[in-house]
Formats: structure tokens, C-alpha cells, sequence
């Protein structure tokens, strides 16, 4: 079997992603760091692998895969059994949404490119910590509403993990990291500390993905 190599930054919410399916699936990888804070995603070197200069990217199967929703929505499909999308059609476009409110909604505009410019921009360290608070939290405010609905289980969408919850657990801890108040997301919280009390998720954790 092919090695798996996973180009990772430890906190990277979109890598953190990658690296909880992979840990669902109980697949072996091998991490190759890329440095965000030193620009080593802009090295000619990992742009011949990820054009984009953006990460993660997944070497799997003889493929070079990138995106992170494109890549879990990937494993959905050649491992059917990883219940990463719900089998009804109506159920995956739900998870797909929850999914999309994070990575498409919240995440674009609070990374670390969009932030440090916003920071060069005011010439003002404190308008990061400013943006970061208002866009996670209005993002996460909408989330929260979204998650009143039947179909909330356990976790995003009913009893199991998903992609959903893939999103979800890393935004809640780049939250936390920038000191939002998380008690009006009551939803929010519930289902990121079940899904933290899961070995793989805990296995992902930025924490457990930090270089030595």
C-alpha cells in the first residue's frame, strides 16, 4: 500500500480537518510540516505540490489531493463505510451546509493571510484580535441557529460524526484561542466537547500535531 503523507501546519484549522478523517478512519500518515508563520507554503518546492500554496495537501492513493472538504468528501467516497455523509440525499446537503457555513463562511476571512493584512493595513496589532472576535463570532452565531434543528444529535447531524463535526471541532478551538465568549453557543459547545472526548479527535488536536 502507498504511503500516506499528509502536508500539515499543527494549527491550520483545514489541515486539523484532514487530520480528524484520517484519524476516524484509523489511517497511518506521515506528516511533512510546512511552516505558515516562516511562508514555507510559498516555497517553489511545495507550490509544484499544491499550486495554491495553501494546506493541507494529501498524497493518498497515487493521487495529490487538496481542499479539505474536497478531500474528506474524497474519503467519503472511496471508503463508503466512513459515514463522514449521511446516506440520504437531504442529509448530506445538511451536512454539507453546516460544513460549508464554516469553511466557506468563517474561515476565508479569518486566516492568517486575510488577518495579517488586515493588521498591515491599520498598522494596528489590535485590529487582529478586533476581526478575529467579530467574524468568528457572528459566524458562530449563525451556526449556532443553524444547529436548532431536529436533525442535531449527538453531534452536527444525528448520532455519528461528520464532516460537519470535522468542521466544527477546529473552528471552536481557534475560538477559544482568541478569547470568545462561547457561552451564547450552547449547541456549539455541546457538540465539540463530545466530539473531543473521541480518541480521534483527540489524536488531531493541534496539540497532539505539533512538531517536538
Amino acid at each position: 500500500m502507498t504511503e500516506i503523507v499528509l502536508f500539515d501546519y499543527w494549527r491550520s484549522s483545514a489541515s486539523y480537518r484532514v487530520r480528524i478523517a484520517l484519524q476516524t478512519l484509523g489511517l497511518a500518515y506521515r506528516t511533512i510540516p510546512v511552516d505558515l508563520l516562516t511562508c514555507a507554503h510559498k516555497d517553489r518546492a511545495y507550490l509544484e505540490i499544491n499550486p495554491q500554496g495553501l494546506l493541507p495537501s494529501l498524497c493518498i492513493d497515487g493521487h495529490t489531493l487538496t481542499q479539505s472538504l474536497a478531500i474528506i468528501e474524497y474519503l467519503a467516497e472511496t471508503r463508503p463505510d466512513s459515514g463522514f455523509l449521511p446516506g440520504g440525499v437531504v442529509g448530506r446537503q445538511r451536512v454539507r451546509a453546516l460544513s460549508y457555513a464554516v469553511a466557506m463562511d468563517i474561515h476565508p476571512i479569518c486566516n492568517l493571510n486575510v488577518v495579517s493584512h488586515v493588521a498591515r493595513l491599520t498598522g494596528d496589532e489590535g485590529a487582529r484580535t478586533e476581526w478575529m472576535i467579530k467574524f468568528i463570532g457572528s459566524g458562530l452565531q449563525a451556526l449556532e441557529q443553524m444547529l436548532d434543528d431536529p436533525t442535531t444529535g449527538r453531534f452536527c447531524f444525528g448520532d455519528t460524526p461528520s464532516m460537519a463535526d470535522f468542521c466544527l471541532v477546529p473552528q471552536v478551538y481557534n475560538a477559544r484561542r482568541w478569547g470568545i465568549e462561547m457561552s451564547p453557543f450552547s449547541r456549539i459547545t455541546r457538540i465539540a466537547d463530545e466530539c473531543n472526548m473521541l480518541p480521534a479527535f483527540r489524536a488531531a488536536h493541534p496539540d497532539a500535531a505539533k512538531p517536538a
